[in-house]
């Protein structure tokens, strides 16, 4: 692990809580002056600590009512199965995120798609498309109690 202290780790919980804070207003909020708050920064990325900024999006809000969670476990007797799923799978785009398992379950994706109806057709069309599943389970969210991807620091 890289040499981090304690104010690298008060410089990430706010920008954990606040992406979006300039520099100064990182400085300020951190107790320390805003050329060192640039360097340490820099540091931090420069060293893959912190990998990039990001922009929530509410799906809802752009008319993505229905999310659904598949557990996929893959038919690997063929020698790339693996390999070929997850190239197909990264070229559907309601597909969010892809992320393999060790365990009863290969394979875990997120799924968006405005309607019921529109979830349907994707799942016919692109998701049952894909190669080498052999057994695949959808759960549908209800509701989201807590999405963050903060850590304590």
């Amino acid at each position: 692990m890289q040499s981090v202290d304690d104010i690298d780790r008060r410089l990430l919980r706010l920008l954990q809580e606040d992406s979006g804070l300039s520099m100064a207003e990182l400085a300020e909020r951190a107790g320390i002056s805003a050329g060192p708050c640039w360097r340490r920064i820099e540091r931090m990325e420069r060293e893959g600590i912190i990998l990039g900024r990001r922009v929530e999006i509410d799906w809802r809000a752009l008319g993505y009512e229905v999310q659904v969670f598949l557990r996929v476990t893959l038919d690997k007797i063929a020698p790339n199965a693996f390999d070929e799923f997850l190239r197909a799978a990264r070229e559907v785009p309601e597909i969010g995120d892809v992320q393999t398992l060790l365990g009863r379950v290969d394979v875990r994706m997120d799924v968006r798609a405005r309607t019921l109806a529109h979830y349907q057709e994707i799942y016919r069309s692109r998701i049952l498309a894909l190669p080498h599943i052999a057994e695949i389970e959808a759960l549908m969210l209800v509701s989201e109690l807590k999405n963050t991807e903060r850590l304590a620091i």
